[in-house]
């Protein structure tokens, strides 16, 4: 909560960046948070949120995981850091077995799509914290409300990394991202009125605040004094006035523009910034962990094929190098890739070649056969043919991918 008086100086927020966001990490440690809308398992049926809550709530879970509800009332189970992709799918696994019958039994669907736009925009979770989100977003459109009430994500956790390896992570983790949207896209916008987005989640992302969701890569081989620079750019979205208490700051101010001349709240303590830390939502975020952000949610086995391909990726030492070589051509197309996916040449040719390294990497990593094939099946079936799940979705709808693949004929 704010001070009346000044407490910190930029090299005060470095400080924390330096020894929180990036404290190094190798030892190969994967986490898994799985995004997924409610809807009611009966075409007419209504989910009945607070009985939910209070089932999940009530939930032992083999896997050590927890259960979160994101502001439209999307659940989310988040794993506990494990040593490689395997593990991590299984703790998930073993979550799942529990919680999936226990939504069921309410009458509850969990359905692992990145944008459900029949979900509307009302908040089913209704905290202080939220409310003073939704009214911070409210002033650039819908697409705040969208993002928190209808969209859903799947979020990989990798380590940082050590100190000599950073910088190099950093830069992989990003120029990686575009091919992973594309790869994974699973929220077809059909139709030219919203362009043929095959990653809706991100168009609704792209349409919010840019301070705080455009990637934070820059041209430095700091990676800590990117993130600083960031943190201190992006606009202060609310202030914590007390447990139950949160203000939304509506008039543009950057945190470092709070930090020097304060706010008639007081000025930002470490506790704000640590809060206004957990308000940005770049592709590729640091939190002592680097989180990767871009991929759609999915449903099973394809979210297993997302975590193992990303701690490949930048986790096994050859395949970091190929992925690097092979990405180039693609970084910085995030646009593209929510929009064309793999229909873009130069990121189906990357996403090839990026899946050839994963899989070659997996068994270094011991995967175990399960997620290998899962991996293996997903390239034949999408990355192969330059599709992605979205693309699937369209043709189920009666919609074709031709007119999106014209732009680049």
């Amino acid at each position: 909560m704010p001070s009346p008086r000044r407490r910190l100086e930029a090299a005060d927020v470095e400080t924390y960046v330096r020894q929180r966001c990036f404290s190094p990490s190798r030892e190969g440690l994967v986490g898994i948070e799985l995004e997924r809308h409610v809807t009611p398992t009966h075409r007419h049926g209504a989910v009945d949120h607070r009985a939910l809550q209070r089932v999940c709530a009530a939930l032992d879970l083999p896997g050590g995981g927890r259960i979160t509800f994101e502001p439209g009332g999307q659940l989310e189970l988040s794993s506990p850091p494990c040593r490689g992709p395997s593990a991590a799918c299984a703790v998930v696994d073993a979550d799942l077995a529990v919680l999936d019958p226990a939504v069921e039994a309410l009458g509850v669907r969990l359905v692992a799509q990145g944008l459900r736009p029949e979900a509307g925009d009302e908040l089913v979770v209704a905290s202080p914290r939220y409310l003073a989100m939704a009214a911070y977003l409210d002033q650039a459109g819908r697409c705040g409300r969208t993002m928190m009430c209808a969209t859903a994500a799947l979020q990989v956790n990798l380590d940082t990394g050590g100190e000599s390896d950073q910088a190099r992570r950093w830069r992989l983790a990003h120029q990686l991202g575009p091919v992973l949207l594309a790869c994974f896209a699973n929220s077809p916008l059909p139709g030219p009125r919203t362009g043929g987005w095959r990653s809706g989640r991100s168009a609704a992302w792209a349409g919010i605040d840019p301070s705080r969701t455009l990637s934070a890569l820059d041209g430095s081989d700091d990676p800590a004094a990117t993130w600083t620079r960031y943190a201190l750019d992006a606009r202060v979205m609310l202030i914590r006035v007390s447990g139950e208490r949160f203000e939304p700051v509506l008039s543009p101010l950057p945190f470092g523009a709070w930090l020097h001349g304060g706010h008639e709240l007081g000025f930002p303590t470490l506790e704000d910034l640590e809060y206004h830390l957990g308000t940005l939502f770049p592709p590729v975020r640091a939190r002592g962990w680097l989180e990767l952000r871009m991929v759609d949610a999915l449903p099973p086995p394809w979210w297993r094929v997302a975590a193992a391909v990303c701690a490949a990726l930048l986790d096994d030492p050859e395949a970091a190098d190929a992925a690097g070589r092979a990405s180039a051509p693609a970084a910085g197309l995030w646009t593209e890739a929510a929009q064309h996916a793999l229909a873009h040449p130069a990121l189906a040719g990357a996403a090839r070649q990026c899946f050839a390294a994963a899989l070659a990497a997996l068994p270094r990593l011991r995967a175990d056969e399960a997620t290998v094939a899962a991996v293996a099946a997903y390239a034949e079936r999408f990355v192969a043919p330059g599709r992605c799940p979205a693309d699937e979705t369209l043709a189920a709808a009666g919609s074709t991918t031709r007119a999106l693949e014209a732009s680049w004929s």
